[in-house]
C-alpha cells in the first residue's frame, strides 16, 4: 500500500556557533521551526530499494544511495519504490535533505520497522525527525521543545548552493556565545521578531562572504513592506523575514517575486 509523507522546510531563527569537538564537530544553540511549504514523497513497498526525484528542483539530486532518503530506508531494512517530489532548493540551508530522510524515518516507524539512530543520517535529521519548534543544542543531539506562535514568513532563495563546509571554514571564531537560558514566551509575532532581533546566525557573515547574492536577498527582505526581521537559515542561501500577518507575507513575496523572478519567494507560516 502507497504511503505518503510531507518533508517540511527547516529554518533556523537564530544559529548561534557555541564551540567545535576534538573530532571537529561544531556545537551549536538554535531555534528552529518549520514551514508549512516542503517536498513530497510516496513510499510503494516492492522488492528492490528504488529512488526517483522529479519537481522544480529535482536536478542534481542523486537517486541512489548518496541520498539521505536512499541511507535511511536502506538502514532500516525498507525495499520499494520511493518517490521524491523537490520543492526545495537543495543546498539551501533550509534542511531539504535532512528534512526527507527525517520522513522517511517517520514512514517507517509508524510502520513497525526499527529505525536506524537519526543523529548517523545527519546534525540536522534529529529536530526534522521532531519536526516541531525545538531549540536544538550540542551536534544537534540536544533538542527542548519551544511554544512559539505561528509566524507569518517569506522564504527566499537566490538559486546559488552554498556548500556547508566552505562557510563553517570561514568562520573567523567558533566560540560565539550562546542564547539566553530561557526563551521567552511570545504572545505576537512582533514578539518574537523583537527578541530574535537580538539573536544571531553567525554563519551569514561568512555564508556572504562566499555568496555575495545572500547579502542582496537580505537586504531586499528588509525593504519589504512590514518586515519585522530578516535573516539566512542555516548555513545559507535561503534567506526569511517575519511579518506581522500572511496578508503582510503574500504581498512582500509578491513584491519581491515580481523584482526578482529569478528567485524562490514562497509565503509560508512557520511553526
Amino acid at each position: 500500500m502507497k504511503v505518503e509523507a510531507f518533508a517540511p522546510a527547516k529554518i533556523n531563527l537564530t544559529l548561534h556557533v557555541t564551540g567545535q569537538r576534538n573530532d571537529g564537530y561544531h556545537l551549536l544553540d538554535s531555534l528552529v521551526v518549520f514551514a508549512d511549504v516542503g517536498d513530497r514523497l510516496e513510499f510503494t513497498p516492492g522488492p528492490e530499494l528504488m529512488l526517483s526525484v522529479t519537481g522544480e528542483h529535482a536536478t542534481g539530486v542523486p537517486t541512489d544511495n548518496r541520498n539521505l532518503v536512499w541511507k535511511a530506508a536502506e538502514a532500516a531494512g525498507w525495499t520499494g519504490q520511493i518517490d521524491l517530489t523537490k520543492v526545495l532548493p537543495h543546498g539551501g540551508g533550509i534542511g531539504g535533505g535532512s528534512s526527507d530522510a527525517a520522513a522517511t524515518l517517520r514512514v517507517l516507524s509508524g510502520q513497525g520497522m526499527a529505525i536506524p539512530d537519526a543523529l548517523s543520517l545527519g546534525a540536522d535529521v534529529p529536530v526534522c525527525t521532531a519536526a516541531q519548534a525545538t531549540r536544538m543544542q550540542g551536534i544537534g543531539d540536544r533538542l527542548t521543545p519551544v511554544s512559539l506562535p505561528h509566524l507569518p514568513a517569506v522564504l527566499i532563495n537566490p538559486g546559488i548552493p552554498v556548500p556547508t563546509g566552505a562557510v563553517f571554514k570561514a568562520l573567523t571564531l567558533r566560540d560565539y556565545p550562546p542564547m539566553p537560558a530561557e526563551i521567552p514566551k511570545f504572545e505576537t509575532p512582533q514578539d518574537c521578531a523583537d527578541w530574535l532581533r537580538d539573536q544571531r546566525n553567525d554563519l551569514e557573515i561568512p555564508a556572504t562572504s562566499t555568496a555575495g547574492e545572500i547579502g542582496v536577498v537580505l537586504d531586499a527582505l528588509k525593504l519589504t513592506t512590514r518586515a519585522l526581521m530578516a535573516r539566512m537559515s542555516g548555513s545559507g542561501s535561503t534567506c526569511f523575514a517575519l511579518y506581522p500577518t500572511m496578508k503582510d507575507a503574500h504581498f512582500a513575496a509578491y513584491e519581491i517575486g515580481a523584482a526578482h523572478p529569478d528567485w524562490w519567494c514562497r509565503a509560508t507560516q512557520l511553526n
